[in-house]
């Protein structure tokens, strides 16, 4: 009568971590990239127009845009911290786990995905990175000490 060990506890892993390659973490991103563009846009605009404007200015540093960035941010952190992965993640079986502590902290996650994440995407290799590693990480991953395993095969 043991207990399954969690994928979410990097301490109960078995020798059988299934790390997620680069095309399964690309295809959950742009899943992610989705969710999170139609709710955006749906919220975002409604706010705005609500507020008497039909227009919705979308450039660098408008408040529309700024929203946007918010929504995008909170969204990989409040998903991740409370459900170990975000619902591109749950679609093809993710999950993100720490690798230096028992469960995923805030400063983990607010590290991975805004200065790791940041800096990721404005150099070509932070994701590239995925590909080639053992741990499959990205360089968001190796900052955060964090990791991408698959929970189902």
């Amino acid at each position: 009568m043991g207990t399954e060990p969690s994928p979410i506890n990097p301490v109960n892993l078995t020798a059988e971590i299934h790390y997620a390659g680069f095309w399964m973490r690309f295809w959950a991103y742009l899943a992610d990239l989705i969710i999170i563009g139609s709710l955006t846009r749906i919220f975002v605009s409604s706010i705005f127009k609500a507020l008497g404007g039909g227009y919705v200015d979308y450039s660098f540093f408008s408040p529309a845009t700024i929203l946007e960035v918010t929504i995008f941010y909170l969204y990989f952190v409040l998903m991740t911290r409370y459900f170990g992965q975000t619902l591109g993640k749950m679609i093809f079986g993710l999950q993100v786990i720490s690798l230096k502590d028992d469960k995923l902290t805030w400063g983990t996650l607010i590290f991975r995905e805004f200065i790791g994440r940041f800096i990721s995407k404005f150099t070509s290799i932070g994701y590239i990175l995925v590909g080639i590693l053992p741990k499959k990480q990205g360089l968001h991953d190796i900052f955060a000490d964090t990791t991408v395993v698959m929970t189902r095969r």
